[in-house]
C-alpha cells in the first residue's frame, strides 16, 4: 500500500481495502451534463428586457457593425475538475470511498488580437474523506487542517514538489438516490465553484471589470447556495457580477416553457443563424435570495453544418443588478450589444479538436486547454497514493 493511504489509514484509525484506483472521467458512462438547473423552469410569461416583442431578433447587422471595434469581452473564465476513486476505507463498520481531485480554475486576458495570456490560475490537489475520519476530541476543521499539513510532509509528495490544498470532508447522511461517492465528488465540485467566485471577486476588487471590459464565464451563473465558503451566498456577492455574463454550451432545452407551461424547445432549435430569442426573466428560487437573471439563446453556427438541433446554440445569462432591472429587465440595446459581441467571438473554430466545436467560443476553448495543460497525468496522481 502506498505511503499516503497508509498515513491516512493510521491517522484516522481506519482500514483501507486496496480497491481498484481509477479516474471517473475515463471510467464513467458518457452522459450529457447540462450546465443549467434541472429543478427549475424558465417561463416565457415575463420578459427580461425592455422590448417586449416576442419575435426573434436578427443580430447580423449589429455584429457586423461591431466587428471593427474593440471587443466587449476582455477576460475569459473557466473551471475544470477531475476526480479519482482512490480506495475504500472502513470507519465504524461502514465502508466509504476516498476521492481525490485535481481542480483547475483559470482566467485569461486578451490584450489585443495577437496577445492572449494568463491572468490568474488556481490548480489544487484535494482529497475528500468521510466526516467520520476525524478523531474524537478535535474540532473537525482543525483536525483536517492538521492532517493536510502532515500529508504534505510525506516524501511521496515532496519528491515531486506537490502538495494537497485541502481535505474536504463529506457527510455520512444519504438522501434518496445519493451515494457516498457522489457526495465526495460534489464537495470537490463545490470547491471548484468557490475558486471561480474568488477569481471574479479579485478581478472586481482590482477594478478590471467595467462597461468596456467584460468577463465571459464558461457555464451558468446560477450558483447554488452552499453551507460553507467565503462566497456561499450569491445574493451577497451579486455586485461582483455587474460586468460578467455566463455562456452555456450544454443546456436543457426542455427548461424553457411557453405561456401554457408546455415545452418550447422547438423555438430554440429553429433559431436562424445569428438570431436570438427574446430575453426572459428568471428567478431560480427562494434559496437564491432576490437574485434574478435575464436569460436568452442565440445561434452562432448554421444548423446545416451541425450534428444536432441544438449544436451551434448558446444560452446566455446576465445577473440583474438594479431595482429597475429586476422590475423591467435589461435594456434591449444592451442585450443586443452583448449578443453581437458573442457572435463575433465564434471564430476561429476549434473544429476537429473538440466535439463541442459548434458551441465553443474560441477564447473559452483556449482558456480550457490552458487549464487542463496544468494537470499532472492521471497515472502520476494515482501512483501518489
Amino acid at each position: 500500500m502506498s505511503k499516503i493511504l497508509s498515513f491516512i489509514e493510521k491517522e484516522t484509525n481506519g482500514k483501507c481495502y486496496k480497491s481498484f484506483k481509477f479516474c471517473h472521467d475515463i471510467i464513467a458512462v458518457p452522459s450529457v451534463a447540462y450546465e443549467d438547473n434541472l429543478d427549475d423552469k424558465i417561463s416565457l410569461k415575463e420578459f427580461g428586457e425592455t422590448d417586449h416583442s416576442p419575435q426573434m431578433r436578427d443580430m447580423t447587422r449589429k455584429s457586423k457593425q461591431l466587428e471593427t471595434l474593440t471587443p466587449l469581452f476582455r477576460y475569459f473564465l473557466d473551471g475544470s475538475r477531475r476526480t479519482y476513486r482512490i480506495d475504500d476505507i472502513e470507519y465504524r463498520k461502514k465502508i466509504y470511498p476516498i476521492i481525490a481531485g485535481q481542480i483547475g480554475v483559470g482566467c485569461c486576458e486578451r490584450i489585443d488580437k495577437s496577445t492572449f495570456q494568463k491572468t490568474q490560475l488556481e490548480h489544487n490537489l484535494v482529497i475528500s474523506l468521510p466526516m467520520y475520519a476525524y478523531a474524537d476530541g478535535f474540532k473537525p476543521e482543525l483536525f483536517f487542517n492538521n492532517l493536510t499539513e502532515k500529508i504534505n510532509q510525506l516524501p511521496a509528495l515532496k519528491k515531486y514538489n506537490l502538495h494537497v490544498s485541502k481535505i474536504l470532508p463529506y457527510s455520512d447522511r444519504l438522501d434518496k438516490g445519493e451515494t457516498y461517492e457522489n457526495k465526495g465528488i460534489a464537495k470537490i465540485q463545490d470547491e471548484m465553484i468557490e475558486s471561480e467566485k474568488k477569481i471574479v471577486a479579485e478581478l472586481t476588487a482590482k477594478n478590471l471589470l467595467n462597461q468596456s471590459s467584460y468577463l465571459v464565464k464558461d457555464g451558468s451563473l446560477q450558483y447554488k447556495p452552499m453551507k460553507t465558503g467565503d462566497y456561499r451566498e450569491i445574493s451577497k456577492i451579486r455586485n461582483n457580477y455587474r460586468c460578467v455574463i455566463g455562456v452555456s454550451k450544454q443546456f436543457n432545452p426542455e427548461l424553457i416553457k411557453d405561456r401554457n407551461n408546455k415545452s418550447n424547445a422547438s423555438t430554440i432549435a429553429h433559431l436562424k443563424l445569428f438570431h436570438r430569442t427574446p430575453a426572459f426573466m428568471y428567478q431560480p428560487g427562494e434559496q437564491f435570495g432576490d437574485v434574478k437573471f435575464a436569460v436568452w439563446y442565440v445561434r452562432i453556427r448554421d444548423a446545416e453544418f451541425t450534428n444536432t438541433p441544438f449544436s451551434g446554440i448558446l444560452k446566455i445569462e446576465k445577473m440583474l443588478m438594479t431595482g429597475s432591472e429586476s422590475e423591467n429587465g435589461l435594456e434591449t440595446d444592451e442585450i443586443d450589444i452583448i449578443t453581437a459581441n458573442i457572435i463575433n467571438e465564434r471564430n476561429p473554430v476549434c473544429y476537429g479538436n473538440d466535439n463541442r466545436w459548434a458551441n465553443h467560443l474560441y477564447p473559452i476553448y483556449l482558456t480550457e486547454r490552458f487549464i487542463k495543460s496544468q494537470y499532472i497525468s492521471d497515472l502520476h496522481l494515482l501512483n501518489l497514493f
